[in-house]
């Protein structure tokens, strides 16, 4: 009998492997809805960033408990207390804050959430924070954007996509304004051209031939051409590309994405994005994960 069992044990399949999607959920599901029961404030990168990825997962037909949203939908029907931060002052930027949380609640309301009036009240705070020249600047210190910090040009291309969702013909002439400072722009590094091509689709025959060739040999991309990848930066670029949607993308989107799943840790989260680089953040770790998870969303040919 003893025999038999082993040969039964040998001749088994092997346990499938984890779905990294699925994985990533897993993890935000457990960190979004943490951070206001242990600090007494909602957070841009658990409630901005993370929860934007697992509202997206939940419209993508992956089955997200209540309670790891209900608290951050509650804090997003209300932008008008988004300026009330207890976080500490030297590393809270009320602008950005308000760039994430009108994203997740823009995501939110493409979920199917009714919460349309209350985008439009964000909207309309978001849009009093453009700049005369189009954009949202969003200062990172000289530095390229990071997952917590984003950068002028990603700050305005997902403001565009914002106010895009909460009423596309009210906001036509700051979207339009927004995508002349966009096209104009000289990209200072991989994440500014990829956030520009993102929001400006019908640029690709401009911005996707660099972006493929500052692809690395492990399938990722750093922030600037052929620098060490990064979770963060190949997800904004995945992003990018897919936008673009031209066929010859596929094989770099396909190398994009196994890079992320590489380099996925077992508790479902990625090492995280920091400028400099190899510096440790619980919240450029949230937010890596956040953008990481939905660029893998985004993606997926499966769940289009």
């Amino acid at each position: 009998m003893k025999r038999f069992v082993c040969v039964l044990l040998l001749l088994a399949p092997p346990l499938a492997a984890a779905d990294p999607t699925r994985l990533s959920i897993d993890f935000l599901t457990r960190e979004v809805p943490r951070w206001q029961p242990e600090n007494h404030c909602f957070s841009c990168h658990n409630n901005g960033d993370a929860a934007r990825a697992l509202l997206l997962a939940r419209s993508r037909g992956f089955t997200i408990p209540s309670e790891a949203l209900a608290d951050t939908l509650d804090w997003l029907r209300r932008p008008e207390l988004w300026d009330e931060t207890r976080g500490n002052p030297a590393f809270s930027d009320k602008k950005l804050a308000r760039i994430q949380f009108t994203a997740a609640l823009a995501e939110a309301v493409r979920d199917g959430v009714p919460a349309r009036a209350e985008l439009l009240r964000a909207a309309q705070s978001l849009a009093s924070l453009q700049d005369a020249d189009g954009a949202w600047n969003v200062d990172t210190g000289g530095m390229v954007g990071a997952p917590a910090t984003y950068g002028k040009t990603l700050a305005t291309s997902i403001s565009t996509r914002a106010l895009a969702t909460a009423a596309a013909s009210l906001y036509a002439d700051r979207i339009a304004k927004a995508n002349r400072w966009m096209s104009d722009a000289a990209p200072a590094n991989v994440l500014d051209r990829a956030a520009i091509l993102w929001a400006l689709p019908d640029s690709a025959a401009k911005h996707v031939a660099p972006l493929l060739a500052a692809q690395n040999s492990d399938g990722g991309w750093g922030p600037q051409p052929h620098a060490p990848s990064e979770p963060f930066d190949t997800a904004v670029v995945l992003l990018a590309l897919a936008s673009a949607q031209g066929p010859a993308h596929n094989d770099a989107i396909a190398r994009g994405r196994s890079f992320v799943t590489k380099f996925q840790l077992n508790d479902g989260s990625w090492p995280e994005t920091t400028r400099p680089a190899g510096f440790t953040s619980y919240a450029e770790r949230i937010s890596t994960a956040g953008w990481a998870a939905y660029a893998l969303l985004r993606t997926d040919p499966e769940r289009h």
